[in-house]
């Protein structure tokens, strides 16, 4: 099963695709605006959470070295 990252990332492509195909109401691409906001939000603090993780790591790493 896919994580929540992949997950979100694979229905913002989904929404990109339909406010593309200009086939949705002013209401239905509104909603789909939004919801796509909230999924790039939702990644964007995935991402950073794992950019801190990998830097709290790298830290602990470097400090080892130099000890």
């Amino acid at each position: 099963m896919k994580n929540s990252f992949e997950n979100s990332l694979l229905e913002l492509e989904n929404i990109i695709k339909q406010l593309e195909d200009n086939e949705n109401s002013l209401e239905e691409s509104i909603e789909l605006f939004e919801k796509g906001i909230k999924l790039s939000d939702s990644c964007r603090k995935i991402l950073e959470t794992a950019e801190n993780k990998i830097i709290t790591l790298t830290d602990a790493e470097s400090e080892k070295i130099d000890d």
